[in-house]
């Protein structure tokens, strides 16, 4: 582990080579070298990691975006901790040339692999967490993550739409039908129910002053089926 050019990515100095070199040291490591206490594992700090970086960015969105609701704060969190967005931020940083990996998953291409790059990454903010506080944490996430988090990008988290076609095409179910099935309301206020469907299954029901809310509403709620029918 060299911890000066660590320190100089991530543009803060780091102490504790010893927390460090634990935050990139891969469970088939670790077991490899069982009889040896020092050579712990990450996956402590990858859930420590977690932890922090669910409250950091939560509090960022909540100070940058204040007339955001819930549901959209929560899909743009989602946007950015999810293991393709962690994984992108650690390839960025060279992540993957400091992980200590078994021989075995060093020949299975693991260090390039993105659910274990996304993993060291949260271990890594784990330990930086331990050594720096929520405050060095933030000044990380200032200087590296929150940049590239454009409005653009973040737009296009809030549009569930997209996100369950995007579901939908990777892992090859079908075809998505939208339909408004009920207007309610009088004329200067209406309210529009649509439902979304795959194939002969209803994902989703969603309401709104418009069809297109009321769309993605619907997609928001087919995003949750989805999400827990795989769990």
């Amino acid at each position: 582990m060299n911890l000066t050019e660590l320190s100089r990515k991530i543009g803060l100095d780091l102490r504790d080579e010893t927390l460090f070199q634990q935050a990139f040291t891969h469970t088939s490591y670790a077991h490899e070298r069982k009889g040896d206490q020092s050579q712990l594992d990450n996956e402590r700090l990858e859930f420590l990691g977690d932890a922090v970086l669910e409250l950091t960015v939560s509090e960022y969105l909540y100070d940058r975006f204040p007339d955001l609701k819930e549901g959209d704060l929560t899909r743009m969190r989602a946007r950015i901790v999810c293991e393709p967005s962690l994984a992108a931020f650690a390839r960025e940083l060279d992540f993957g040339n400091y992980v200590r990996l078994g021989k075995g998953e060093e020949m299975t291409g693991g260090r390039n692999r993105p659910a274990l790059l996304a993993d060291v990454f949260e271990a890594f903010i784990g330990a930086l967490y331990l050594e720096k506080g929520v405050e060095g944490v933030k000044a990380f996430l200032r200087s590296f993550i929150f940049p590239r988090v454009d409005d653009r990008w973040l737009t296009w988290a809030t549009d569930a739409k997209s996100q369950l076609q995007e579901a939908i095409q990777r892992d090859h179910l079908g075809a998505l039908d939208y339909q408004i099935v009920d207007v309610q309301g009088p004329a200067h206020d209406r309210q529009f129910v649509a439902e979304v469907w795959l194939a002969d299954r209803k994902l989703g029901t969603g309401t709104g002053r418009s069809k297109k809310e009321a769309e993605q509403r619907a997609a928001a709620e087919g995003l949750q089926q989805l999400q827990q029918s795989k769990k």
